[in-house]
């Protein structure tokens, strides 16, 4: 994509992404009730007012586009399969965080284009925190009120190793992982942050050895990778979207620096 259409396009899903953190903050600011799926994960107004805002705001950026939230029907297999570009979204990433009301939580609008993300918003309201990033752009963060800053990733990673872990969502695997990865330090976090600490050099890996979905994903991972970063499953393979009949990603490694073998710390059992 040419680089001033590109940086137009993710300048517009920037404000609708403003758009839905406001009509998640109009619920987040008053009392809420907590409803649960069938998989047991919580569903607030604030999700479904977020995607009503998301879905509104692409709808009218490009009416020929699909998108894929959290909280539509997921399109039937062969529709969906045949989809070369739409819009993956997350309305309200970390739901579990929104109910602790810790602000880890965040609105993600990605762009996937055959298969890949290459476009991506994470957005987290409550603490004033964004980060975008686009494969043909790079990524950027901002913070509260701060300028646009440039952002990459850790490269030639030395001394203890900076591990992001899912602050709701504990896997057993982890405990192997972190016992091969040698001397490190923990970094809890909720939602798609976790990708983004990575993106943006705060921390070494995030290695998810536990279930996500594909919109839990796609927009935090098209900013790692516009950073330097890259998201590889168990076995070596790249991440990516609309390749399979589930929604649910493999278990996969966020990382930084490309010269260490991460793979090494992932156990066999």
């Amino acid at each position: 994509m040419e680089r001033n259409k590109a940086q137009a396009l993710l300048d517009h899903l920037r404000r609708i992404a403003a758009q839905a953190g406001d009509a998640i903050m109009t619920v987040y600011e008053k009392d809420f009730a907590v409803e649960f799926k069938a998989d047991h994960s919580p569903l607030t107004e604030a999700d479904r007012a977020s995607h009503d805002c998301i879905v509104a705001g692409l709808s009218e950026l490009d009416p020929a586009l699909p998108i894929l939230s959290e909280e539509s029907d997921p399109a039937e297999l062969g529709e969906r399969r045949d989809w070369k570009r739409y819009w993956l979204v997350d309305p309200l990433d970390g739901t579990k965080e929104f109910v602790k009301r810790n602000g880890e939580f965040t609105v993600n609008i990605a762009l996937v284009v055959d298969g890949r993300a290459v476009m991506g918003v994470v957005l987290a309201p409550e603490i004033g925190l964004e980060y975008a990033g686009a494969l043909d752009l790079g990524a950027w963060k901002w913070q509260a009120d701060a300028q646009a800053e440039k952002i990459s990733v850790t490269l030639r990673q030395t001394g203890d190793v900076r591990v992001v872990v899912s602050r709701s969502h504990p896997s057993g695997a982890l405990a192997g992982f972190l016992d091969n990865i040698g001397p490190h330090e923990l970094k809890p976090m909720g939602s798609s942050l976790k990708i983004c600490l990575v993106a943006d050099g705060q921390a070494d890996i995030y290695p998810r050895l536990g279930p996500t979905s594909e919109w839990d994903t796609a927009a935090a991972q098209a900013i790692l990778e516009s950073a330097g970063g890259s998201m590889m499953d168990a076995a070596g393979r790249e991440l990516r979207y609309n390749t399979k009949d589930s929604l649910l990603n493999p278990y996969f490694l966020a990382f930084g620096d490309p010269n260490r073998d991460w793979l090494a710390a992932v156990s066999d059992d």
